[in-house]
């Protein structure tokens, strides 16, 4: 079955994930010929969602730059599963998953007005040095403190 409960699994002793809901509404330029969201719009539907959930925990693009920090996205999944309809308001809920790793694992969930499921995904990032292009083994200095705030339950 394609649809899963989790996309990434839990540990015991991991903190819960931290999450974040913004709406959009389906513009003309989101849809296909027959007026529902066009396939390929899926992960910048997740992008609105996932900028804001970065802003939330402090990873925002200033401070990587002022950390010579990149994250760029090395995995991208979209499960699909009805259509959403030009005009409608839809949501996108963003989850930061718990991760030892110098890694961002980030689920999503499209749910269409009526409370539907439209589409589920995830995205994975790795870390690196923008400067020596080095990737990071374990989370850099900006985001192991971020998880540090994570782990005492500050960020949720």
């Amino acid at each position: 079955m394609r649809r899963k409960k989790r996309y990434f699994p839990a540990y015991p002793g991991d903190p819960s994930p931290i999450s974040i809901v913004v709406k959009h509404r389906l513009t003309f330029s989101e849809v296909d010929a027959l007026a529902i969201a066009w396939h390929g719009h899926y992960p910048r539907f997740f992008e609105l969602a996932h900028t804001e959930l970065m802003r939330k925990v402090g990873l925002t693009y200033e401070a990587y730059k002022q950390h010579d920090v990149g994250a760029p996205i090395v995995q991208c999944h979209v499960d699909y599963f009805a259509p959403l309809l030009l005009d409608e308001e839809f949501s996108i809920r963003a989850e930061l998953h718990w991760s030892d790793g110098a890694r961002l694992n980030v689920s999503y969930t499209v749910q269409g007005a009526d409370g539907r499921i439209a589409g589920t995904g995830y995205t994975v990032q790795m870390f690196f040095n923008v400067y020596t292009h080095e990737p990071y083994i374990l989370p850099p200095p900006l985001v192991a403190e971020i998880w540090q705030h994570w782990q005492h339950g500050e960020i949720q």
